[in-house]
């Protein structure tokens, strides 16, 4: 058997692309942040994480520029060895600060953040408990892991309750969630997870990747509940408020000195370059200094999930700028895709495996830098759209 073979028998793709229906791996021409160019045309963009508009403000590049002019583009080299740059201890002190913890360490993405810190501690004898609709990299820190992963229904705290109690009590406990999903829009009941953890003496990490900059003053799910002291660690990316790449785990001090000795995704990458890192510091300092973007982009969410949900589209619980349109059906949702995209609204249509089968949804999200204007546009398009297809 050669293990080659079933890449030939892969044909969906291709064969997607040549109905003229393949939404994905679109080359973007041009971007301003809130609209795109693809092949010479203009599209509103409602599928990016750019929750704040700062991709594209002058601090944030004008800082990435400087670091390079000073650093160079890389630091050819991992952040246990040669790759450690001032820079990269500046923004953890502030990193650490701005969630309330100790102690904060930096690495080159998001996704080996969640694998660096889960399989670091969660070891033989021990076990890992997520919820079933976490992100992929936070399934994928298990898998690495020598513990044992236990999964509950998503936000069902009788669910959680009743895996902690199948736990023996000489294992070692980490429950792991994310504070606001990113496929739903709906946020973790933190309340009701941080008290079952303490009921049956469970570590909780909270996966803040979509929240921060957007729940509660700004900064992550624990402070929209005002429980930042109850959890354990707090995990965030760059990519999304932070304008930025990489991610960045915090907690108790000789917790994150032990990730940092331990964390093989760390120790076996290259660190993240001077511009990511002071980009990602512009976009923190405008993020504490300006509150009112978040402001704006929390009542641009509000009024588009309101004007979805009139229009008669399914919006399941979002709560937050991550509005899904649940089509539920696989070439439905294809369709809606390239009518809204063919009507120039770039949304991101997800299949599964990203969402389980018959759940199929449009994922839409919205930036500060969002205009009145450009919102009324999507809604007349969706509007039209829908009708057109007998969505609603």
């Amino acid at each position: 058997m050669d293990i080659f073979a079933k890449c030939s028998e892969f044909t969906a793709a291709r064969e997607a692309i040549a109905g003229g229906y393949y939404p994905f791996f679109i080359p973007l021409d041009d971007t301003e942040g809130t609209e795109v160019v693809i092949n010479g045309r203009r599209l509103i963009m409602i599928g990016s994480n750019n929750y704040l508009g700062l991709t594209t403000d002058p601090r944030v590049r004008q800082a990435a520029m400087d670091a390079v002019a000073k650093y160079g583009t890389s630091c050819t080299g991992s952040r246990f060895l040669n790759g450690t740059l001032k820079l990269h201890l500046e923004l953890e002190r502030e990193l650490a600060e701005f969630v309330g913890k100790e102690s904060a360490l930096v690495f080159s993405t998001g996704y080996q953040t969640n694998l660096g810190t889960i399989s670091a501690l969660v070891g033989r004898g021990d076990v890992v408990i997520t919820d079933r609709d976490d992100h992929a990299s936070i399934i994928d820190g298990c898998r690495l892991s020598y513990g044992e992963m236990k999964r509950f229904l998503h936000n069902d705290m009788n669910s959680l309750e009743r895996v902690l109690q199948g736990c023996d009590e000489s294992q070692g406990r980490l429950v792991v969630v994310d504070g606001l999903y990113s496929m739903g829009g709906d946020i973790a009941p933190l309340p009701e997870i941080v008290a079952l953890c303490k009921r049956y003496g469970a570590r909780l990490m909270v996966d803040d990747a979509h929240a921060m900059g957007v729940l509660g003053d700004g900064r992550e799910t624990a402070a929209h509940f005002g429980l930042t002291k109850e959890v354990d660690l707090t995990m965030g990316t760059f990519s999304k408020s932070f304008a930025s790449l990489g991610g960045f785990i915090a907690g108790d001090d000789d917790v994150v000195h032990y990730i940092q000795h331990m964390g093989r995704s760390m120790i076996f990458s290259a660190s993240a370059p001077a511009a990511n890192v002071a980009a990602a510091a512009a976009a923190l300092k405008i993020m504490k200094e300006e509150p009112e973007r978040r402001t704006r982009l929390l009542a641009i969410a509000a009024r588009m999930r309101s004007e979805y949900t009139r229009m008669g589209f399914n919006i399941g619980q979002s709560q937050s700028p991550i509005i899904p349109i649940y089509i539920n059906n696989d070439e439905a949702t294809l369709a809606i895709w390239k009518a809204l995209f063919e009507a120039g609204v770039y949304t991101n249509p997800v299949l599964p495996p990203g969402v389980p089968p018959g759940k199929s949804l449009l994922r839409t999200s919205y930036m500060a830098t969002h205009t009145d204007a450009q919102m009324d546009r999507v809604l007349e398009t969706f509007n039209s759209v829908g009708k057109k297809l007998g969505i609603i």
